[in-house]
């Protein structure tokens, strides 16, 4: 069967609990290392969202280096951080989970989006996807920047040629109804500690 751009990540996600329905860090990053494939297809109107996901992935992996064992858990990072009084702090890695969790919410949505409105333009699904998940935690030059950004997005004919055969519909409900309980339980979590509310300065 031909592969999308999807299949590496959707064949990762499985992993992402332990059997105890805990969620591990290595394998969590993976799955968002595995997207960014899925966002060069944007071309450069997600260099910003790729370029954030990047760094908040490298945030955390390094953390996640320094101590594999009491890191193994993704929450574990946060509550260390928590403890610490370190989490609200603009480089925690606390923040970075928080806006890795947002873009992965973005794209979920975007393509959600694409599923639900067929007859949807891509600008169309992008800007509803935006206002719906990064808007509201977004200061005025960020939502500047991606208000134009989302203006070059590809033209949805092009954009589907990019993300590659096999059967591409099935592959984006997959991506979308797997992956947004995960990102749910991120903001549960974040939550819970008082940390889900940090907007961008």
């Amino acid at each position: 069967m031909a592969e999308t751009v999807f299949t590496p990540a959707l064949e990762a996600m499985p992993h992402i609990k332990s059997p105890n329905g805990e969620t591990l860090t290595k394998p969590f990053l993976d799955v968002c290392r595995l997207v960014l494939p899925v966002i060069d297809k944007f071309g450069s109107s997600m260099a910003l969202v790729k370029s954030d996901v990047g760094g908040n992935i490298g945030r955390l992996d390094a953390k996640y280096a320094t101590d594999t064992t009491s890191y193994y858990l993704l929450y574990d990072i946060v509550r260390k951080e928590v403890a610490d009084k370190t989490a609200k702090n603009s480089n925690s890695c606390t923040n970075g989970l928080l806006w890795l969790t947002r873009a992965m919410d973005f794209l979920v949505e975007l393509f959600r989006n694409l599923l639900v409105h067929p007859d949807w333009t891509m600008s169309q699904a992008s800007n509803e996807a935006y206002a719906g998940t990064l808007k509201k935690w977004h200061g005025w030059m960020a939502s500047a920047a991606f208000t134009v950004a989302m203006k070059l997005v590809p033209d949805r004919k092009k954009f589907y040629e990019l993300l590659g055969g096999g059967n591409l519909n099935t592959d984006i409900e997959t991506f979308v109804t797997t992956f947004a309980p995960i990102l749910q339980e991120n903001h549960n979590f974040l939550k819970s500690v008082g940390m889900d509310d940090l907007k961008a300065s």
